[in-house]
């Protein structure tokens, strides 16, 4: 990965993580990548039931499957699985670069932001693991609303049986890859000229790729 497209903080990658709220998991089944899109957690201090002793490197990333999903049975065990986090992407037009009227050697891009966790994955069938698992899903996405759901609103056995429909997703993340690449590679006028483009785009990808260029110029200058 080009030095000044990696993203190293932490704190910061971790806050991407948690604003996109969900990761494609990939897995090996033996002949083919398999992928499901998760609605995730990521724990750097896990406090589910029976992981309090052991966290991994960069804590666990936590989500939950449909049983009818074939991906946790032919998940090869103890290989290393993928999540992708996505964010904005855009692409760039050369047109927009201010080099491009000095020699014109521009090529077209994509700016675009993500991050890739590796790592072990388990499976949980264990009602309270999965319970602790949704009510806190539930929490996340309800918090703010003026009436919040919860699991406890709806009937216990009611409950129960939808434990059951699903499996937990639980991967030990022991390497992160987190790139932004926002044209960190060319100059300010040329930086300033893909901001100008992109806010006449369409759509809200383009737009938040020039608030997140217009924010690191500012930071730099």
């Amino acid at each position: 990965m080009p030095r000044h497209f990696a993203l190293t903080d932490l704190a910061e990658i971790k806050a991407f993580v948690d604003a996109a709220q969900a990761a494609d998991l990939v897995t090996f089944d033996g002949t083919r990548p398999v992928s499901t899109l998760l609605p995730v957690i990521w724990d750097l201090q896990a406090d589910l039931p029976g992981r309090e002793s052991e966290p991994g490197r960069y804590g666990q990333l936590l989500g939950h499957i449909a049983i009818a999903n074939d991906q946790w049975k032919t998940a090869l065990p103890a290989a290393q699985a993928l999540a992708i986090v996505h964010g904005p992407q855009a692409y760039v037009s050369p047109a927009w670069y201010e080099s491009k009227a000095r020699h014109g050697r521009v090529v077209p891009t994509w700016n675009y932001e993500t991050v890739h966790l590796t790592g072990t994955v388990a499976f949980h069938h264990d009602q309270e693991w999965k319970r602790a698992l949704v009510s806190r899903l539930t929490r996340l996405h309800e918090q703010t609303r003026d009436h919040p759901w919860a699991v406890t609103d709806a009937p216990p056995d009611y409950v129960e049986g939808q434990l059951r429909a699903i499996v937990g997703v639980e991967m030990t993340i022991t390497r992160i890859e987190a790139k932004q690449k926002l044209s960190q590679n060319r100059g300010e006028q040329d930086r300033a000229g893909v901001i100008v483009g992109l806010r006449t785009e369409p759509g809200p990808g383009p737009a938040c790729i020039a608030d997140r260029m217009a924010a690191q110029l500012s930071m730099e200058g």
